[in-house]
């Protein structure tokens, strides 16, 4: 079983704008000012560089397009409603927002069959939504796929029952815990668990200031601890410059922690030289999917496990 993988999918925008549907729980997303620049256009601009940086060292990247006709905003986040393994299995999973609904395309799985994957089956979440019950991908699912642990920050968008579910299903030690950012001097669930954290193979970023209960984070801590994992924790500030947004993944040659521009800025040197002991850093400019989109590079990035077609 390996933790990381060097090949990616994701949809390259073609409705990107601030999506009103998400908005209402997720703290990160602005609204800008459209006047001066189109923002799809913008997004577009940022999803094309990232996209080149990825496969120039190394990065296998299946660009799928998304369909205008679906007028689906935050398609660029495809983690959020499907997760690939290595057993050949699909996790659909129910999303928030009725207009990410959409996002769900079988083209999307026929493209990767064409590119050579194995889909044994389908693990479908997606009848929670009629319940109004939630639990999106890898965004809620913070998965350690050589420990069979899975980490959960319960939130509007991470239904506890259901998470447990999920670790029944594929077989995952669930760790659960609450996070919370500070609004408007209140403290609310933080809507998506790897906006707080990021696992790699041999280190766990984590906004440990974000978890209010000392019970909760000290059982986090050790988890993360007894799965030989260095911690490295980030403050609030750098968690919402999307410091804890990050993957690993396997290049041609090496091994990268995969960040927005914003999220390397806001590291500081003795973060980046930890980071460092382990992989490089490859950072990328994503200044409007952020702001607009409230996610960052890990969410735009859903790991392909998948085994090849013998």
């Amino acid at each position: 079983m390996q933790q990381i993988t060097n090949t990616i999918l994701m949809i390259r925008p073609v409705a990107f704008r601030m999506n009103e549907e998400t908005a209402v729980n997720n703290y990160f997303q602005e609204d800008i000012d459209a006047r001066n620049f189109d923002i799809n256009t913008k997004a577009q601009e940022e999803f094309d560089a990232f996209v080149a940086k990825l496969r120039a060292v190394g990065v296998m990247v299946i660009v799928e397009h998304d369909d205008l006709k679906m007028d689906t905003p935050d398609s660029v986040f495809p983690n959020n409603w499907v997760s690939f393994h290595a057993n050949g299995t699909v996790g659909l999973y129910p999303m928030f927002a009725e207009n990410r609904r959409r996002e769900r395309r079988e083209e999307i799985m026929t493209r990767l069959e064409s590119e050579g994957f194995h889909i044994e089956g389908f693990m479908d979440y997606t009848p929670a939504e009629d319940e109004d019950v939630f639990l999106e991908g890898t965004g809620s699912l913070l998965l350690d796929r050589v420990n069979k642990i899975a980490y959960c920050a319960l939130s509007p968008r991470a239904d506890e029952d259901l998470f447990i579910e999920f670790c029944e299903d594929f077989e995952y030690t669930p760790i659960i815990f609450t996070a919370n950012q500070t609004v408007n001097g209140e403290r609310l669930p933080i809507y998506h668990t790897n906006v707080m954290m990021a696992l790699a193979e041999n280190f766990a970023v984590i906004c440990l200031d974000s978890i209010d209960n000392p019970k909760e984070k000290k059982q986090l801590v050790s988890a993360i601890k007894q799965s030989k994992k260095e911690i490295l924790t980030i403050s609030e500030a750098q968690m919402h410059q999307f410091a804890g947004n990050m993957l690993q993944v396997k290049g041609a040659d090496t091994k990268y922690m995969v960040m927005s521009l914003a999220a390397h800025k806001s590291l500081t040197p003795e973060q980046i030289a930890h980071i460092e002991r382990h992989c490089e850093i490859l950072s990328s400019d994503l200044t409007t999917i952020e702001t607009c989109g409230g996610g960052s590079a890990r969410c735009m990035m859903a790991e392909v496990f998948l085994p090849k077609k013998s």
